[in-house]
Protein backbone atom coordinates (compact mmCIF):
# COMPACT_ATOMS: atom_id res chain seq x y z
CA UNK A 1 0.00 0.00 0.00
CA UNK A 2 2.81 2.37 0.89
CA UNK A 3 4.63 1.57 -2.35
CA UNK A 4 1.57 2.53 -4.43
CA UNK A 5 1.28 5.81 -2.59
CA UNK A 6 4.99 6.52 -3.05
CA UNK A 7 4.78 5.76 -6.77
CA UNK A 8 1.85 8.15 -7.19
CA UNK A 9 3.70 10.90 -5.33
CA UNK A 10 6.81 10.46 -7.46
CA UNK A 11 4.82 10.48 -10.71
CA UNK A 12 2.92 13.58 -9.58
CA UNK A 13 6.19 15.35 -8.75
CA UNK A 14 7.73 14.40 -12.11
CA UNK A 15 4.60 15.59 -13.94
CA UNK A 16 4.58 18.87 -12.07
CA UNK A 17 8.26 19.40 -12.83
CA UNK A 18 7.60 18.72 -16.52
CA UNK A 19 4.81 21.30 -16.58
CA UNK A 20 7.01 23.88 -14.88
CA UNK A 21 9.82 23.14 -17.34
CA UNK A 22 7.48 23.66 -20.31
CA UNK A 23 6.33 26.98 -18.88
CA UNK A 24 9.94 28.02 -18.30
CA UNK A 25 11.02 27.10 -21.83
CA UNK A 26 8.07 28.96 -23.29
CA UNK A 27 8.86 32.09 -21.29
CA UNK A 28 12.59 31.88 -22.06
CA UNK A 29 12.16 31.40 -25.80
CA UNK A 30 9.80 34.31 -26.31
CA UNK A 31 11.31 37.70 -26.93
CA UNK A 32 10.06 41.13 -27.82
CA UNK A 33 12.72 41.73 -30.49
CA UNK A 34 11.21 39.15 -32.86
CA UNK A 35 8.08 41.22 -33.36
CA UNK A 36 7.63 43.17 -36.55
CA UNK A 37 7.57 46.94 -36.20
CA UNK A 38 4.10 48.26 -35.67
CA UNK A 39 2.80 50.45 -38.46
CA UNK A 40 -0.59 52.00 -38.74
CA UNK A 41 -2.29 52.49 -42.06
CA UNK A 42 -5.76 53.72 -42.68
CA UNK A 43 -7.77 52.27 -45.50
CA UNK A 44 -11.15 53.30 -46.75
CA UNK A 45 -13.48 50.82 -48.32
CA UNK A 46 -16.64 51.36 -50.27
CA UNK A 47 -19.43 48.86 -50.20
CA UNK A 48 -20.44 47.39 -53.56
CA UNK A 49 -23.90 48.18 -54.76
CA UNK A 50 -26.44 45.42 -54.25
CA UNK A 51 -28.12 43.92 -57.27
CA UNK A 52 -31.21 41.71 -57.16
CA UNK A 53 -30.70 37.99 -57.61
CA UNK A 54 -31.85 36.24 -60.75
CA UNK A 55 -33.53 33.34 -58.96
CA UNK A 56 -35.60 34.04 -55.92
CA UNK A 57 -38.06 31.75 -54.13
CA UNK A 58 -41.70 32.21 -54.91
CA UNK A 59 -43.57 32.72 -51.62
CA UNK A 60 -46.84 31.43 -53.04
CA UNK A 61 -45.31 28.39 -54.80
CA UNK A 62 -43.74 25.22 -53.51
CA UNK A 63 -40.54 25.34 -51.54
CA UNK A 64 -37.74 24.85 -54.07
CA UNK A 65 -35.11 24.20 -51.41
CA UNK A 66 -36.52 20.91 -50.06
CA UNK A 67 -36.27 17.65 -51.99
CA UNK A 68 -39.43 15.67 -52.74
CA UNK A 69 -40.44 13.09 -50.17
CA UNK A 70 -40.15 9.47 -51.30
CA UNK A 71 -41.67 6.79 -49.07
CA UNK A 72 -39.64 3.62 -48.49
CA UNK A 73 -40.89 0.36 -49.93
CA UNK A 74 -42.97 -1.87 -47.68
CA UNK A 75 -41.34 -5.02 -46.40
CA UNK A 76 -44.43 -7.12 -45.75
CA UNK A 77 -44.10 -10.88 -45.99
CA UNK A 78 -47.54 -12.53 -45.78
CA UNK A 79 -46.07 -15.98 -45.02
CA UNK A 80 -43.90 -14.99 -42.02
CA UNK A 81 -45.25 -14.29 -38.54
Amino acid sequence: MASKRLGRRISAAVGGAAILAMIGFTAACSSESDKAPETSTTTTTTEPSLTPTEKKPNPSGTNIFTPPVVAPEQTYNPGSR
